[in-house]
């Protein structure tokens, strides 16, 4: 697109007379002897959204004489495109253009005697796509005059694939930066609309946080432009790996989009969660860090200790340094984070632990087992001697008082004992 614009503008400049033949760009086509113009060989193809030139230089008879330029738009199959068909016209007055392109044609080369009939149209659209045919209005000896060229531009617009384009400078943390995202085109037309969105791991889309400045025009010529919205911001080690899209929208709901990744670099900083603590005799101390770069850790302890014990692991941005020594005296141990973009100190204080849990619990642990076993060894013992003194019990004989028993029975009772039975008076 910016050769073709390039191309347009350096005709616009030398100009294309019939003596000269085909250009470098188009072909020339000749009708009625002295009256040609000079076409794009082939067909124009553009994308919705944007804008497009279409080149074109034409020349007359000498005794003609300028006035006007008209374009039309219309069906192939027509021989010569109607009054219905003007979708430009250089006399301002003209109200016979149609209403879905005004506004969005303008000729290269305003002076219509330079023989530059090369036209911008900008917010196009599919429906875009056609031929395109010029006539010339003016004076022949005086007399009003003009001339329909059969020669014409074929136009095929497509979807819009261009994106726009995003600048990131190197980001740090916490120093101030700007991200600059430029529209794709160089078009005079309608001005776009930018929306910035910011992505963090897992998170859904947001609008970023910054000074936005919404829109920013560069005049590159004077038919060419370039559009351009910046974001400004603080980085920090939460927008590194983050993303950022940049949309923009053109008329007609068209837009495209661009998405980046930021990669801040940022000061080491060690976590919270680093920790010593001793227990029997030993000084264990973890030192976490992150960084980007990723930082290496250093124990400063270690400069009075020459037997001791360093494992580091690394995870992503995250570096795990675990020290162990003997015999120490501290009651606080420096851990150092350092890249080449800068250096942390923390001082960790140590905390002296008690017996491990298990120790501290291992006799109560075993306390349920004892009891189990005393209950048992006392129900046993319980049974046993019931049954020791039930089958005692048995064996003992009986008091004879227990087994004797008496029997009365009346045979001959005298009168002695029925007196004696006969109750008191």
């Amino acid at each position: 697109m910016f050769v073709l614009i390039c191309a347009t503008l350096l005709f616009s400049v030398r100009g294309i007379h019939a003596e000269t033949g085909a250009s470098v760009w188009g072909r020339q086509y000749c009708q009625a002897g002295t009256y040609c113009i000079t076409l794009s060989e082939a067909d124009i193809t553009a994308e919705a959204g944007l804008c497009v030139v279409i080149p074109c230089s034409f020349s007359t008879a000498t005794a003609f004489i300028t006035q006007h330029i008209v374009w039309f738009k219309c069906k192939t199959s027509n021989r010569k495109c109607g009054d219905s068909d003007i979708i430009f016209h250089s006399n301002k007055y003209n109200t016979k253009v149609q209403s879905l392109f005004k506004g969005r044609v303008s000729l290269l080369q305003p002076d219509v005697s330079q023989g530059n009939c090369s036209i911008i149209i900008n917010d196009l659209t599919e429906s875009d796509s056609g031929a395109y045919q010029l006539r010339v209005n003016g004076l022949l000896d005086g007399y009003s005059d003009g001339l329909t060229y059969t020669e014409r531009a074929v136009l095929s617009v497509k979807g819009l694939t261009q994106k726009p384009s995003v600048m990131i400078p190197p980001l740090t943390e916490g120093q101030q930066t700007t991200l600059t995202c430029t529209a794709p085109g160089l078009c005079s037309g309608s001005d776009p609309k930018f929306t910035w969105t910011w992505r963090g791991a897992g998170e859904k889309d947001s609008q970023i946080t910054g000074n936005i400045t919404a829109f920013k025009t560069e005049n590159l010529t004077a038919v060419t432009q370039s559009h351009s919205s910046t974001l400004t911001f603080n980085p920090s080690a939460e927008h590194h790996n983050s993303s950022v899209t940049c949309e923009v929208s053109f008329r007609n709901n068209i837009t495209a989009e661009e998405t980046v990744t930021l990669n801040v670099t940022f000061y080491p900083k060690i976590l919270n969660s680093s920790k010593c603590e001793v227990q029997s005799g030993v000084l264990t101390c973890v030192c976490i860090s992150k960084g980007i770069p990723l930082p290496y850790i250093i124990w400063p302890l270690l400069n009075n200790h020459s037997e001791y014990s360093v494992i580091t692991t690394v995870s992503r941005q995250t570096i795990h340094s675990t020290l162990t020594v003997k015999d120490h005296s501290n009651t606080f141990v420096e851990c150092v984070g350092r890249s080449k973009v800068g250096e942390v100190q923390h001082t960790i204080p140590v905390i002296t632990s008690p017996k491990r849990e298990a120790d501290q619990h291992g006799s109560s642990a075993q306390l349920p087992w004892v009891v189990v076993a005393v209950s048992l060894f006392v129900n046993v013992i319980s049974i046993i001697l019931i049954m020791f003194l039930w089958h005692t019990r048995k064996k003992v004989k009986p008091n004879q008082e227990d087994r004797m028993y008496m029997s009365i029975k009346k045979t001959d009772v005298s009168s002695d004992y029925e007196v004696i039975a006969r109750p008191l008076n």
